[in-house]
């Protein structure tokens, strides 16, 4: 019982899903107050583009692209190295991805050790993103076709090979329009357009918020049930090993 718990107690320890959809829901409120100076500060507090001049539209967009990448880093990655490798694994994941955070941006101070950082970080969450996908699809089951179609169309064009993944995986499932040019500290960056729905409006938050929740939900229940497979496999091929002895 003590592995279980372990588990458990690490990943709920670094998961931080409930803190993201608190902040995302905050600039949600602010967009639909048609507050857009107080959203423009609430989503500078998730996302690294410069925010002070984006449109009620372009700050919409900057918060569903971050539930969509940080449902990965801070959720179902987690999720995934927390039934792969119990709390040692969870912990070692949440460990790689703040230091990625903290030093993986591409500036003259951190160009070379924030590379290895954010190259371990794109490694570790290679798998959970496209797992993160299937998700999406059970979670969506709808749009199913529709978010396969935009996944392996427009993921290419974004310069994560995890961040295009989840984010055009969402895209299509709440039928946005994603991604586009941000700028970061001064510096422009095409980073693709995602999906071919309408532009993203206030309401469409919510909507991202509750489809993370539903992700999230999917991943767990699956990650239960590898590990009891895993734990059934292991149980019978003791049994066969004692049987031979």
């Amino acid at each position: 019982a003590g592995a279980p718990v372990a588990t458990a107690l690490a990943s709920g320890a670094a998961i931080a899903g409930a803190m993201l959809e608190r902040e995302a829901c905050r600039v949600g409120a602010a967009l639909q107050g048609d507050d857009l100076d107080v959203a423009r500060r609430a989503v500078a507090r998730l996302v690294g583009r410069r925010t002070d001049m984006l449109d009620a539209t372009e700050v919409t967009r900057a918060v569903i692209e971050t539930v969509a990448e940080n449902t990965v880093d801070a959720v179902t990655a987690t999720l995934f190295w927390a039934t792969v490798g119990g709390s040692p694994g969870a912990l070692v994941h949440r460990a790689v991805n703040t230091m990625d955070a903290m030093v993986g941006h591409r500036t003259d101070r951190h160009e070379r050790f924030g590379w290895a950082s954010a190259r371990l970080d794109d490694a570790m969450n290679w798998l959970p993103a496209r797992l993160t996908v299937a998700a999406v699809v059970i979670a969506a089951p709808s749009r199913a076709t529709d978010v396969w179609r935009t996944v392996r169309r427009d993921a290419g064009k974004h310069p994560s090979p995890n961040g295009g993944v989840v984010e055009a995986a969402f895209a299509a499932s709440l039928g946005v329009r994603l991604g586009g040019t941000n700028v970061y500290e001064g510096v422009a960056e095409d980073r693709g357009e995602l999906g071919d729905g309408r532009a993203p409006v206030a309401h469409d938050v919510g909507r991202a918020v509750a489809l993370a929740r539903r992700v999230t939900l999917v991943f767990a229940v699956g990650g239960i049930v590898a590990e009891r497979g895993v734990r059934r496999a292991r149980g019978a091929s003791l049994g066969r090993s004692r049987r031979r002895d």
